[in-house]
């Protein structure tokens, strides 16, 4: 199976400006196609902005909204897939959510997020019920998490057990928390066997510093590609031979004993 190229947008965009942020995304998009990426990955909440208070009501739309329909147009007209991060209404409720929309145009996958961080978050959202969500990019299963639930590594392992080669996690990390995206992302990815892309946004947001260092971590617990603090464009390969030889070697999921671990609930 050929790599598949995956780009990686550090950007909080325009906050409370979806028709901004949507041209921020489209020039993302052709750059990464430019260069090869099948698929592009943005930050949590990044076709809103993430500290935009009650706006966050007001613009939440269907995933299938007028939002989603352009991300669908820029995917097709670029020709690569993309996960983007934005507040879905749904059935009365909103929330905080990410779609991945092929690169003909078609969704693949929507997830709402399920580990709520903060007052904010609870105030604003409904937590989703869905733990594991999947789709298929290329030749690999790639499943999505949401900034917060990655930091629960049942969620993770789930992820593993369930076939997930490439995990997408959109996030909105904020200072002083930079050690999850430096020492955390990659451990999740070595003890699980995956590749896990983390995207976060960048700089000051309301009453948030955003830390960036976006990554990109591979199953032998090698950071691919590391963001800095400021705005980024970062493209690497997911290797299906890597996923292959490092489960071989580190063979976790082979060697569980699930029988000892149901007091864990």
């Amino acid at each position: 199976m050929p790599p598949l190229r995956t780009a990686l947008l550090q950007n909080s965009g325009h906050p409370g400006d979806p028709a901004g942020n949507l041209k921020v995304l489209d020039e993302a998009a052709a750059r990464a196609a430019a260069d090869g990426a099948g698929l592009l990955v943005t930050a949590e909440m990044f076709l809103t902005g993430y500290a935009i208070g009650g706006g966050v009501r007001d613009l939440a739309e269907p995933a299938d909204g007028p939002s989603g329909r352009a991300v669908a147009d820029i995917a097709a007209a670029r020709g690569l897939s993309i996960l983007y991060g934005y507040p879905e209404r749904h059935a009365g409720a909103v929330h905080n959510s990410a779609r991945l929309v092929g690169a003909d145009g078609t969704e693949l996958a929507n997830y709402r997020k399920t580990h709520l961080y903060g007052c904010f978050e609870r105030a604003s959202f409904t937590p989703g019920e869905t733990p594991v969500v999947q789709a298929t990019v290329g030749e690999l299963t790639v499943g999505i998490l949401v900034c917060y639930d990655v930091e629960f590594p049942e969620n993770v392992r789930a992820h593993a057990l369930a076939g997930t080669d490439l995990l997408l996690v959109p996030t909105a990390q904020m200072h002083p928390f930079e050690f999850v995206a430096e020492s955390l992302i990659p451990v999740r990815a070595f003890e699980s066997q995956m590749y896990i892309a983390y995207v976060n946004r960048s700089g000051p947001e309301g009453e948030f510093d955003f830390v960036g260092l976006s990554c990109l971590a591979g199953p032998d617990g090698a950071t691919c590609l590391r963001a800095g603090r400021g705005e980024e464009l970062l493209l690497g390969d997911v290797d299906p031979k890597l996923l292959t030889t490092s489960r071989r070697i580190n063979p976790y999921l082979r060697d569980r004993r699930p029988g000892l671990y149901t007091s864990l609930g």
